[in-house]
């Protein structure tokens, strides 16, 4: 049995304003998730360095580490959020491309914030009195 169709009253998917748009759903749940587990990885990074300097005995004196490497684990986070936004700019899902911004201007801000607090313990730590105590190997502590 032969069944005529009829044809589809508006196609957004031709014509001269063809739909390249990413459909919204899809775009909020991406954009939703990629945020999630940036966040995930960076609560993550600062929870490891928090723990390097964590200590139950009142006794012993526990330094953190030193935030470099931990920066730049974050620093590679927020590089991933530009790729995504920029992926995703092309595919034309703008509130993934509006949330990953956001997340790498963000994570950058943190970056930049950790690393002002490192240089200023750092330089903070290099004109203390006692300069033997932090490296008492040196050679001009030796004797």
């Amino acid at each position: 049995m032969d069944l005529t169709i009829a044809p589809p009253a508006f196609d957004a998917t031709t014509g001269p304003r063809k739909r390249d748009r990413a459909n919204l759903g899809v775009d909020i749940a991406i954009g939703s998730c990629l945020l999630l587990l940036e966040v995930m990885a960076v609560v993550v990074i600062v929870g490891v360095w928090y723990v390097s300097g964590f200590n139950l005995d009142p006794q012993k004196t526990v330094e953190y580490d030193p935030l470099w490497g931990y920066l730049t684990a974050i620093a590679a986070v927020a590089a991933v959020a530009i790729v995504a936004a920029l992926i995703a700019a092309r595919a034309g899902a703008l509130v993934t491309v509006f949330s990953q911004a956001t997340m790498a201007v963000l994570i950058t801000l943190l970056a930049a914030g950790g690393a002002m607090m490192e240089a200023d313990h750092e330089a903070a730590v290099s004109t203390d009195a006692n300069p033997c105590r932090h490296s008492p190997s040196a050679p001009w502590c030796i004797g």
